[in-house]
């Protein structure tokens, strides 16, 4: 596995329950500021594979960015038994909802 998708990886894994994280907020954090679209590359491709809490993850506006309808409600039924309010557009309120994680870690 490359060292970019292990750093990935290693930021989606921490996120808890009942918070969310950006695509691009992912990356930053990862340290590859400019890998959204790869987040969402490997969401696509690994979550199976590595157990990710992939529906953790959400688009820079807080909306859920899935275009499948039903696995954007499977995203949204899996964030509302969490403890995240989703509204009926599918955005969340990312003052409220989002995870800062500390810089040490």
């Amino acid at each position: 596995m490359q060292p970019f998708t292990e750093d990935i990886i290693t930021v989606i894994r921490k996120i808890p329950a009942g918070k969310v994280m950006t695509y691009g907020q992912i990356s930053r954090v990862a340290g590859h500021p400019r890998g959204a679209r790869q987040v969402a590359r490997i969401l696509h491709s690994m979550s199976r594979k590595h157990h990710l809490p992939w529906h953790r993850v959400i688009n820079a506006k807080g909306e859920i960015a899935l275009k499948d309808e039903i696995r954007a409600m499977d995203q949204r039924i899996m964030l509302e038994d969490e403890g995240v309010e989703v509204t009926s557009g599918g955005r969340v309120d990312l003052g409220e909802y989002q995870f800062l994680p500390d810089a040490r870690e």
